[in-house]
C-alpha cells in the first residue's frame, strides 16, 4: 500500500470539495444526535460523544457548530430518529463493498444504495456476504507533514507512543501514519494520543480488508467509480469500504 494516495485500500475518499465537506458535517451532526440520545450531552460522561467530537475536530468542524449540535440534540425530544443500516454487495469483478448508512428514511436510503450498485453494474448481496472479508478496527490516520510540523519526533517515537497507549499495530505510508486498535480500545488509544497533542486527520471505527482485488479492465474501473461516486452523493451514506487494490483516480 505504501506509495498510494491517502486512504487507498482502506476507505474510499473523494476530493474534499465544499460539497463533500458539507456532507461530512451533516453525517457528524447525525452522529452527535445519536450519541447524545444514548448517553447524554456531557462528553466527560459519554465516551461515544467524546469520540464523535474528536471526529468532528479532525474534519475541521468549527467548535461553535459542534456545541450547537450537542445543545440541539439535548433539547430536541422530537428530533429525527436516525438509525444505522449496513448494506453489503459486489462491484465489478467481485470487488467487495460495505456501505454504512445513517438515515431517518430507510426506503429513501435503500433506493439510493440499490440505484448506485445497479448503475455501476454491481449488485447488493445478503447481510454478511462480504463483511467476513474485513476486520473491524479502530483506525487513526495521522498526516506526516502535520505531525512533523506540530509535534516533531520520529516515526519510531510515534509508534512507541501508540503501542504504549494500547494500539495493536502501526503502519507508515508515503504521506501518513496509520494506528490500528481493537474496537474496544479505540477510545482509550485515541484519547491518549490526543493528550500528547498528536493531530489526527481521521479517527473512527473502520472496516479493514483482509485481501484486495485489483481492477484492470477500463469498463470495470469506470463502473466501480460510478458506484462510489453515486454513493458519495447520498447524504445518508456514512462510510463506504471496499477491498480495492489501489485507487480509482485518473
Amino acid at each position: 500500500m505504501s506509495g498510494h494516495s491517502k486512504f487507498a485500500n482502506i476507505k474510499h475518499k473523494k476530493e474534499k470539495n465544499d460539497a463533500q465537506k458539507g456532507k461530512i458535517f451533516t453525517i457528524i451532526g447525525r452522529e452527535i444526535v445519536i450519541a447524545v440520545k444514548a448517553g447524554g450531552a456531557d462528553p466527560d460522561n459519554n465516551s461515544k460523544l467524546r469520540d464523535v467530537i474528536a471526529k468532528a475536530k479532525a474534519a475541521n468542524m468549527p467548535n461553535d457548530t459542534i456545541k450547537r449540535g450537542i445543545e440541539k440534540a439535548a433539547g430536541a425530544a422530537s428530533a429525527d430518529n436516525y438509525e444505522h443500516i449496513t448494506y453489503e454487495g459486489y462491484g465489478p469483478a467481485g470487488v467487495a463493498v460495505i456501505v454504512q448508512t445513517l438515515t431517518d428514511n430507510k426506503n429513501r436510503t435503500a433506493a439510493d444504495v440499490r440505484s448506485a450498485f445497479s448503475k455501476g453494474h454491481g449488485n447488493i448481496g445478503t447481510p454478511g456476504c462480504v463483511s467476513f472479508m474485513f476486520d473491524e478496527k479502530g483506525q487513526i490516520l495521522i498526516d506526516k507533514e502535520q505531525f512533523e510540523d506540530e509535534v516533531g519526533g520520529s516515526a519510531d517515537d510515534l509508534m512507541m507512543t501508540a503501542l504504549d497507549a494500547g494500539a495493536e499495530d502501526f503502519n507508515e505510508y508515503e504521506d501518513y501514519f496509520e494506528v490500528l486498535t481493537d474496537p474496544e480500545s479505540f477510545s482509550e488509544v485515541r484519547e491518549s494520543l490526543e493528550k500528547e497533542n498528536i493531530p489526527m486527520m481521521e479517527a473512527d471505527i473502520a472496516m479493514i480488508p483482509q485481501t484486495k482485488t485489483a481492477l484492470t479492465d477500463e469498463t470495470d474501473i469506470a463502473n466501480m467509480r460510478k458506484i462510489l461516486d453515486l454513493l458519495d452523493e447520498s447524504d445518508d451514506v456514512q462510510n463506504v469500504y471496499t477491498n480495492l487494490d489501489g485507487d480509482l483516480d485518473d
